[in-house]
């Protein structure tokens, strides 16, 4: 009698773990650079491939190494975050640019996230917190803190004396679910609180979203926010 075939075992499946997250830190103060640079450094999934010391320098090493997040600083000579998140951005359309900022109810950051900045974190952030802010704005998501962020749209949405003529032409291109999406948005609302306030899928808000931001030309909800304040679809408090 011939004995059965030994039974064979599949190979274990193997998971190929997660990219690491390059990030770029840029701050004309060196011990700053260093010291989030060991930071992010000692975190797992996270290297720093570089450090600038201006916004100039800071687009060319952009355009060299290519890296996840941008932590960009906003007060620098020669070219300042502000302009130099412009710059980034509209050479490279899905560019990340976090800003460090040493208080939240700054204009400058305000100017910031018009210009394309994912969201912001203050300078005294902890170690996970940065970390954290790092991944979540190489994941995509923008990095909003919903209190601050209103606070801070509201605080200078109100320097505009009238809505942009671009915004309201734009938001004509809109349905009336999406105006809707919009506001929920600015008000700073999750996809899924806003599912659940208008009692429909979170798959459905999040084509919304997406719509939205095709129509408006606008990067993320960051710019989604601002954008409805400056049109006055949200009334400053």
């Amino acid at each position: 009698m011939t004995n059965p075939p030994a039974a064979t075992t599949a190979p274990a499946a193997t998971t190929a773990p997660d990219p690491v997250i390059r990030v770029l830190i840029v701050d004309d103060q060196m011990m700053v650079r260093e010291g989030f640079s060991v930071l992010l450094n000692a975190m797992p999934g996270i290297e720093v491939v570089g450090e600038a010391v201006n916004g100039r320098e800071a687009v060319s090493q952009v355009a060299a190494l290519r890296p996840d997040v941008v932590l960009m600083d906003i007060r620098m000579p020669e070219l300042n975050g502000i302009e130099a998140t412009r710059e980034i951005v509209a050479a490279d359309r899905d560019a990340k640019v976090l800003v460090l900022t040493t208080f939240d109810l700054d204009e400058y950051v305000y100017q910031a996230l018009r210009a394309g900045a994912s969201g912001f974190l203050l300078k005294d952030a902890s170690a996970r917190q940065l970390a954290d802010g790092v991944r979540v704005v190489a994941s995509g998501e923008a990095l909003l803190a919903p209190t601050v962020t209103k606070r801070l749209i509201n605080e200078f949405s109100k320097l505009a004396a009238a809505p942009r003529p671009p915004a309201l032409a734009r938001i004509g291109d809109l349905t009336e679910r999406e105006t809707e999406v919009l506001v929920l948005i600015a008000q700073g609302l999750s996809n899924g609180e806003i599912a659940s306030h208008l009692v429909v899928a979170e798959s459905t808000i999040k084509t919304h979203v997406s719509r939205i931001l095709v129509k408006l030309g606008l990067r993320d909800r960051t710019q989604a926010a601002v954008f409805a304040y400056e049109a006055r679809l949200v009334t400053p408090s």
